[in-house]
């Protein structure tokens, strides 16, 4: 059950999502911290959630009907010390998972791939629901809910970094004490209508030219939701920031991930 609920959180992310590990209660339904939510997805439902989470990502700053969809934490001055705690988690984090740039090794880990039936992904999460689990309650830089992977030109996977995660309700002053605000910005996908169960077609559905459902779609609202008929989720997803760590060596772009840029 809880395996089954941790599937939608993640995030997707995203962990994708992410995905969003997702807690009917306090941390049950944490996985790419794309938390359950309150009337979970029909089967199938989660990957076309993570798919559109993703591309959501990729556009964010280009659409302001996009930013109806998405919660960033504030930014704050930086300071010496946040740099010297980042650069450690940074460090941490690329030790610990270097042994999976062989994506062989982190399935035998229990690293298992999200949403495995979306093809051509722009990232690729592999989550560890066990480390999902635990993010809820402590921190452990070695041990985050998602490796992060982009597909080479030859199909071969390639790290490129990792996702931390943590439950929806979480306070800003807990994220910051896991990865610096001045530093890096959490963000969790929010106010999603979605078709209700046993409606999956609906998902096609365009008003205007734009979706009617999902993260690229006007209805950010329960009651535009209920006027179309649709399933409002508040918050699809916990928080999530991805650390990517393989991709260069200044903070600023490890920790910035697509909404960051634009």
């Amino acid at each position: 059950m809880w395996r089954s609920a941790s599937r939608t959180w993640l995030a997707s992310s995203l962990a994708m999502l992410a995905v969003a590990i997702w807690f009917p209660c306090a941390a049950r339904g944490q996985a790419h911290d794309h938390e359950k939510a309150a009337t979970r997805p029909a089967m199938g439902e989660d990957d076309h959630m993570v798919g559109m989470a993703d591309h959501a990502m990729t556009d964010m700053g280009h659409d302001s009907i996009m930013s109806l969809h998405m919660q960033m934490t504030p930014m704050r001055a930086a300071t010496h010390d946040d740099s010297t705690r980042a650069l450690a988690i940074v460090a941490e984090l690329r030790q610990a998972i270097a042994k999976y740039k062989d994506v062989s090794v982190a399935e035998k880990d229990g690293y298992a791939m999200f949403a495995p039936n979306i093809k051509n992904q722009r990232v690729y999460h592999f989550t560890n629901y066990r480390n999902a689990f635990k993010a809820a309650f402590s921190f452990d830089p070695e041990q985050p809910t998602s490796l992060l992977y982009r597909r080479a030109a030859d199909g071969q996977m390639v790290l490129v970094g990792a996702m931390y995660t943590m439950p929806k309700r979480a306070d800003v002053e807990k994220l910051n004490e896991r990865i610096p605000l001045s530093i890096a910005q959490w963000h969790k996908h929010t106010n999603w209508c979605i078709p209700k169960r046993g409606e999956e077609s609906r998902w096609s559905e365009r008003k205007d030219g734009r979706p009617l459902f999902g993260p690229e779609s006007p209805v950010a609202s329960q009651s535009a939701c209920d006027a179309i008929g649709g399933n409002f989720l508040a918050q699809p997803f916990g928080w999530m920031v991805h650390a990517m760590v393989f991709e260069g060596e200044n903070l600023g772009h490890i920790f910035a991930d697509d909404h960051h840029q634009g």
